[in-house]
């Protein structure tokens, strides 16, 4: 029994349409490599799926670019003119609109290159740098009270730092006379913990005579005058 025939018409289920132009592109490319062989043909083939996937088979003893060149010397048409005239066409314009470019910089940096300008081309000009103008004295102004916002947070910060430090202070040297006048004896780890709570920064100084005896406190490098 043999094989039905297969109508020709677009798969329309995805799967079955790529499975089937993979294994018709294998055989497509197997005959031409036997075509090359037996017939010392040379064959080009390109490829291209309905997902842009591309693909090529060229004989060995050729390539791409040669097929090109012996395609246009047979049928007498250059492939490459039409790309090269729009080559040349892009490149035209991007040269059109550099030269522009440069000569707005030239009229709005340096002031020069005014020739063939009319009223209506020096009003807008004049628009246009009235207009950037504005615009960078709107960044300058931003730029300025970011700085100075910046500088009085800095400011606000020393000044509380520099509060703190005065408390701190103030507070050791009233602790400190008070120890000199020799008041609270026996007090000393409370006010050592009270001192270490106010600020870790400084060392606490207590009179020497107001350390319990036996207490296993040492003062080191410092000294006390009367």
């Amino acid at each position: 029994m043999g094989r039905g025939k297969i109508e020709i018409k677009k798969i329309e289920n995805n799967t079955n349409r790529q499975v089937t132009y993979s294994k018709r592109r294998n055989g497509i490319f197997k005959k031409a490599h036997e075509l090359t062989v037996l017939c010392d043909a040379k064959v080009s083939l390109i490829m291209f799926s309905n997902t842009g996937k591309f693909h090529e088979y060229i004989s060995p003893s050729t390539t791409t670019k040669k097929m090109y060149d012996q395609y246009q010397s047979t049928v007498g048409f250059d492939l490459w003119s039409s790309h090269y005239e729009r080559m040349k066409e892009t490149m035209k314009k991007l040269k059109d609109t550099n030269n522009k470019l440069r000569r707005e910089i030239r009229q709005r940096v340096l002031g020069e290159d005014f020739d063939g300008l009319d009223m209506n081309d020096l009003t807008s000009l004049e628009q246009h740098m009235q207009d950037s103008l504005t615009l960078v004295r709107e960044r300058k102004y931003h730029v300025i009270k970011t700085q100075t916002d910046t500088c009085r947070k800095r400011v606000r910060n020393l000044e509380q730092r520099n509060g703190n430090l005065r408390l701190d202070y103030e507070t050791i040297h009233q602790l400190d006379k008070k120890y000199d006048t020799g008041e609270n004896e026996g007090d000393y780890e409370s006010v050592v913990a009270y001192s270490n709570g106010v600020s870790n920064l400084y060392a606490f100084c207590v009179h020497p005579n107001n350390i319990p005896h036996g207490a296993g406190y040492e003062l080191h490098d410092h000294q006390h005058t009367n």
